[in-house]
């Protein structure tokens, strides 16, 4: 049992279902009869032949139905359409239960075709007061307004502290990441396992010094004024290194920001009675 062949401009995707279920009938009809093969021209002929026929009953019984002012047809404007075009109604109950028909499967259902999504680019807007609804709807706002092609800066608070906060933590898990493939690890677990690494200390052997010698501001203020008193004793006298000193001044005085100068430690004035 073959289909009816795709009408011209047609493919095999787009035909009707309609014409495909009635194409069907016909070859059961013929197999009934009892033909075995036939050709794809000689269905598409018979079926359109009885596409055409059934087209002229429908048009026949609903002229009859409207002529008896009626908005649906009955049985009667059925015989009457079939009289009308001389066709008799004898063996139409034969002809339905007749004992070796072919019984036709109901048609699956058609599966739409998946429309494309149309990238939607500006807002939709309603049509006004003065305008009926039966008319196009108004394209996207981004075809005929004006719009920004770039994207606003962030200027709220907590975006920007989220935003910087991401940052370090990016920074900090690369460094990390940097410090284990260049220097010595450790492994807390039993396994070979490279996401719990820690970066090995790496050990003082005077570290006892830490502790013996403490550091406070009192000792850092007299380190610094000793070392002005040095530095200015060997520029009197001419030493070497004072080009060196020179040079490292002039850096800490290029130095604009505040966050990298070297800290300076106030100094503590007498108290005034």
């Amino acid at each position: 049992m073959a289909a009816a062949p795709p009408a011209p401009g047609e493919t095999q995707g787009t035909l009707d279902p309609r014409r495909k279920t009635l194409a069907a009938a016909v070859a059961g009809i013929l197999q009934e009869v009892g033909f075995l093969a036939f050709e794809k021209a000689a269905l598409g002929t018979l079926t359109e032949m009885l596409q055409s026929l059934l087209h002229e009953i429908g048009r026949s019984t609903r002229a009859y139905s409207e002529l008896a002012y009626r908005t649906e047809p009955v049985g009667a404007d059925v015989v009457m359409a079939l009289v009308d075009m001389g066709i008799t109604l004898e063996g139409l109950q034969a002809f339905r239960s007749r004992p070796n028909r072919v019984v036709i499967t109901a048609p699956s259902q058609q599966v739409d075709l998946k429309q494309h999504n149309v990238l939607q680019v500006g807002d939709k807007k309603s049509h006004p007061a003065h305008i009926p609804d039966h008319l196009p709807p108004f394209p996207d706002t981004h075809t005929y307004c004006f719009s920004h092609t770039y994207k606003q800066p962030v200027t709220e608070y907590e975006a920007i502290r989220e935003k910087a906060a991401a940052q370090k933590r990016d920074i900090e898990r690369a460094l990390t990441k940097f410090a284990t493939k260049t220097r010595d690890t450790q492994n807390l677990f039993l396994t070979d396992d490279k996401e719990y690494l820690l970066v090995s200390v790496e050990p003082n052997p005077k570290a006892y010094l830490d502790a013996l010698m403490p550091r406070d501001q009192v000792f850092e203020e007299e380190e610094e004024h000793h070392t002005k008193k040095k530095r200015r004793i060997a520029t009197e006298e001419g030493d070497p290194g004072q080009e060196k000193d020179k040079m490292n001044e002039s850096q800490e005085g290029e130095l604009d920001n505040p966050y990298l100068r070297p800290v300076k430690m106030p100094r503590k004035g007498k108290a005034k009675k």
